[in-house]
C-alpha cells in the first residue's frame, strides 16, 4: 500500500481521470459503513463516475472502503498526486501538469454519436479538467464549491463587495467533471429525452465551461436556480455593472453562436487577469 502523506489536503481537491482526493471533512458520508473510517480520515479517494469512497487516508493507515483496492483503475494516479502534493514545489499541484489529458473522453463521446462536428458546429472547444482544485465556501445547498485558485478568489471577492451593497450572490454549482456532465445526459435520456433535445440546455460533456473550474452558476435567495427570471433581480442587475471588475462574464446572452439558451446565472472567470 502507498506510503501515507505527512500533508493532509486542506481546501485542496486533487483530481485524476478517474479519482478524486477530498479534505475529509467537506464529505458528506452517506454509508454508516464508511462513516468511521471518514471521521478518522484527512483524506478521501473518490470515485468519479459513481462517487463511491475508495480509501480514506489517516495519520496511521490506509482503510479500503472498497474490496480490492489495489484493484481500482486509477489509483496509480491518485497516489501520485498526493506524491506531487508532498513535493510541495509548485502551488496545489507541485509540478503536475496545470490540466488532466482528454484522450479518455472520446470513445464516451463516440457513444452519444458525438465527434468533432459537434465543436465545429457549435463554436465550443473541449476543455480539460483542472488537475487542483480550490475550495471557494459552500453553495447554496451547502455543498462544497470548487473553483480553480483565481476563480475561487475572484468570487469570494466579489460576493464579500455584493454584499457590501446589499446584495446576496450565491453560487448554484461551480466545477462539474466530464462524468458528472455524463451523469446528466444519461438520466435525461432515462426519462425519454433525444441527445439532441438535451443540447439545446446542456452542452455535451467536455464542452461545458463548468469542467474548467472557471465557471459558475450564480443565483440570490428567494429566486428559482438557473431560470431565465434571474435577470429581473438586484443581483443580476449588480452582476451586469460589476461582475467584469472581478473578471467575470456571462457567457450565454441571447442568441449567442453557440445555440445554447440564454443563461443569465452561468458567468465565468477570465484567468488572464
Amino acid at each position: 500500500m502507498h506510503r501515507l502523506p505527512a500533508r493532509p489536503l486542506k481546501s485542496i481537491l486533487l483530481n485524476t481521470a478517474q479519482i478524486e482526493l477530498w479534505p475529509a471533512d467537506l464529505l458528506r458520508v452517506r454509508s454508516n459503513a464508511d462513516a468511521r473510517a471518514v471521521a478518522a480520515a484527512h483524506t478521501v479517494l473518490r470515485r468519479k463516475h459513481d462517487g463511491r469512497y475508495l480509501a480514506a487516508i489517516s495519520h496511521r493507515a490506509v482503510q479500503p472502503l472498497v474490496p480490492c483496492l489495489r484493484r481500482e483503475p486509477g489509483l496509480d494516479d491518485a497516489w501520485d498526486a498526493l506524491d506531487r502534493l508532498e513535493a510541495g514545489t509548485r502551488g496545489f499541484d507541485a509540478g503536475a501538469p496545470d490540466a488532466l489529458p482528454l484522450h479518455a473522453l472520446q470513445d464516451r463521446l463516440d457513444a452519444l454519436g458525438l465527434d468533432e462536428a459537434y465543436g465545429e458546429r457549435t463554436g465550443l472547444p473541449l476543455v480539460a479538467e483542472p488537475a487542483a482544485l480550490a475550495f471557494a465556501g459552500f453553495d447554496r445547498y451547502r455543498r462544497p464549491l470548487w473553483l480553480t485558485a483565481g476563480a475561487a478568489r475572484a468570487w469570494r471577492a466579489m460576493q464579500a463587495a455584493a454584499a457590501r451593497e446589499g446584495i446576496a450572490l450565491e453560487a448554484i454549482s461551480g466545477y462539474r467533471s466530464h462524468d458528472y456532465q455524463l451523469g446528466i445526459f444519461a438520466r435525461k435520456r432515462v426519462r425519454g429525452q433525444t441527445v439532441d433535445q438535451i443540447l439545446t440546455v446542456n452542452a455535451a460533456p467536455g464542452y461545458s465551461e463548468h469542467h474548467s473550474g472557471n465557471a459558475l452558476d450564480i443565483g440570490t435567495p428567494g429566486e428559482p436556480p438557473a431560470e431565465e427570471s434571474f435577470e429581473g433581480t438586484h443581483a443580476f442587475a449588480w452582476l451586469t455593472r460589476c461582475a467584469g471588475d472581478f473578471g467575470f462574464t456571462m457567457s450565454y446572452p441571447r442568441n449567442n453562436p453557440h445555440g445554447i439558451i440564454y443563461e443569465p446565472w452561468h458567468w465565468r472567470h477570465r484567468q488572464d487577469l
